[in-house]
């Protein structure tokens, strides 16, 4: 039988004194705080006392919250907080979002890989024609995709 990996996650994070309360504070922050927050502070660690360490993005990150402490405190989940402490710190690297499309992200259609393959037919070596056929299908793609904006 399997045991849940919450239980071995919360086990290996006590070896650490880290809190398992923090999970739940993570989880619930960037729904709390709102995105522009999110994007400049994030919960680091919690300690014994009950204190969560943010760190923030600058100091005059660090400043303002500070000032919105308690209430930022009563958005989150009782994890036994008693109280927030803001530093400036290293930040978790930002997720893309889901309608950002980078140009790797698109799948050429039928079309556009025949029109690649059209555009490389005269490169004489395969595996060049192949890499050129592919770059020149993604390149379609993304065109039409950027003219339907």
């Amino acid at each position: 039988m399997m045991e849940p990996l919450e239980r071995n996650v919360a086990a290996e994070l006590a070896r650490f004194d880290a809190s398992p309360g923090l999970a739940a504070v993570v989880d619930a922050w960037p729904e709390a705080v709102g995105p522009d927050i999110a994007r400049n502070a994030w919960p680091a660690r919690l300690s014994r006392g009950g204190t969560l360490v943010v760190h923030t993005s600058s100091a005059a990150w660090a400043f303002e919250l500070g000032h919105l402490e308690g209430r930022i405190r009563t958005l989150l989940p009782a994890a036994g907080l008693a109280k927030l402490r803001f530093v400036v710190g290293p930040l978790p690297e930002p997720t893309p979002r889901v309608d950002e499309r980078r140009p790797h992200d698109f799948e050429p259609s039928h079309a556009e890989l025949e029109r690649g393959a059209v555009l490389a037919a005269p490169i004489r070596d395969e595996k060049l024609r192949k890499v050129v056929a592919k770059a020149a299908a993604l390149s379609v793609a993304r065109a039409a995709s950027d003219r339907s904006l």
